[in-house]
């Protein structure tokens, strides 16, 4: 939620030996758009290949792809990181025997649609003799909105809008996809109608920054075509351990994103948009106690499989579902990601920052009480005591780079999502 959510910093994250740039790092580490909400990471450098075998081959929790269930795997060419894909006999079990907690559990947390709200109630009612009025005053209000509040809006719609790639990276996950396209079982109904509940988002937000004529909607659609063409790589391997420890990220980093646009708006004077941009949080904030509920659930299960996934995601990081947007324009205007100046915006803004994704680590540590755990293996205990180190870790490389950043001169980047207007930042 995607975003998604359905999110997703100016500098990049990378591992404890290689050099990092924070200033747009926490958008590339943690959003919108699952999805939402917005940022992307940078991808791990690869280990010698002999110390990936034997890494991995010292793992119980992943068994080669030739002994997994025959499934597409999303990969990265010439990362090690990626080559092992699908869980042990134990683990696949596990996810099996959840059936029961997902029916139970998991679709309780959605909303019917005879009481969810839908775009329309935000929006003019063009059947309504005031609908122009109504209009007008998005419009009024919308002249308040800073151009790099607004960039950082148009990046989290963007987000959202590539809604089909989130749903499709959860039905590559072995045990909890939707094999068919209409599957019955709890698993598939869940990523089905989460995806609709996500759906509305887009959809309002896209409408609402059209009708304020601030937005350049053919470079936002075109944006929005190359993200869903483009996909994603989330690193999952097609594990729902993994899978579903990288939904519980996303989302809490969704919710945080729209959280803050909602109190931007407010503070700028559009109430409506606020609203908006705060249902959109809630919902996040739904979806995302729904996945650290099922990661809860796989604790009481298999505690060393649920640390030993958790410390994999941290370690190759959060990839950020919109890492690979782009209009068509601005890498060969600035020799830069659009993504990477987005990111560079949503972090100067106090939208989303490398502290939030220190602090998303560790509300999730606490939350599935990593300290507590009594691990049965050495490499689970090993990968428990990573787990404990990173946000402090985080925090100092993000203050580092915070540092670094702060010695760039602040430069005007046009963006064509607003019609090319600048914004200034430390690009």
């Amino acid at each position: 939620s995607t975003c998604s959510a359905r999110a997703p910093p100016a500098a990049a994250y990378r591992s404890a030996h290689v050099a990092v740039r924070f200033s747009s790092h926490a958008l590339k580490m943690a959003s919108c758009v699952a999805k939402s909400a917005v940022f992307a990471s940078a991808a791990r450098p690869n280990k010698a290949a002999a110390g990936a075998k034997s890494s991995r081959a010292a793992s119980k929790l992943w068994t080669p792809r030739s002994a997994a269930v025959d499934s597409p795997t999303i990969i990265v060419e010439g990362d090690a990181e990626s080559k092992m894909a699908g869980l042990t006999a134990k683990r696949r079990e596990v996810i099996m025997d959840m059936e029961d907690f997902a029916e139970t559990e998991l679709l309780k947390l959605l909303k019917p649609t005879s009481t969810n709200w839908q775009p329309q109630d935000l929006l003019p009612n063009p059947e309504s003799p005031d609908f122009l009025d109504e209009v007008a005053a998005i419009q009024k209000r919308g002249a308040n909105i800073p151009d790099d509040h607004l960039v950082v809006l148009v990046g989290d719609m963007i987000t959202e809008e590539a809604l089909p790639t989130y749903m499709n990276m959860l039905n590559t996950l072995e045990g909890t996809k939707d094999k068919t396209g209409a599957d019955d079982s709890a698993w598939a109904r869940w990523t089905r109608q989460w995806t609709a509940e996500e759906n509305r988002h887009g959809d309002l937000m896209n409408k609402y920054l059209w009708l304020t004529g601030r937005v350049a909607m053919k470079p936002v659609e075109t944006t929005i075509q190359n993200l869903v063409g483009a996909g994603m790589n989330p690193k999952t391997e097609n594990n729902p351990y993994l899978g579903f420890v990288y939904t519980s990220f996303q989302e809490r980093a969704t919710k945080i994103s729209h959280g803050n646009t909602a109190r931007f708006a407010k503070e700028h004077g559009d109430e409506q948009l606020a609203t908006i941009c705060g249902l959109i949080a809630a919902d996040e904030g739904r979806h995302e106690i729904a996945y650290q509920r099922i990661i809860d659930e796989v604790m009481k299960r298999d505690q060393d499989g649920a640390v030993l996934a958790f410390a994999d995601m941290m370690k190759k990081q959060i990839v950020m579902p919109a890492h690979l947007m782009d209009d068509g324009e601005h890498r060969a205007r600035t020799g830069r990601d659009l993504f990477s100046d987005f990111a560079t915006v949503a972090d100067s803004t106090g939208t989303y920052t490398a502290d939030d994704y220190a602090s998303i680590m560790e509300h999730l540590i606490k939350r599935w009480k990593i300290a507590d755990v009594n691990c049965e293996s050495g490499e689970a205990a090993e990968a428990q005591e990573y787990l404990m180190k990173q946000p402090a870790r985080i925090r100092k490389l993000a203050e580092f780079g915070a540092r670094k950043a702060a010695k760039k001169t602040p430069v005007a980047e046009s963006f064509s999502w607003i019609f090319g207007r600048t914004v200034e930042g430390r690009f």
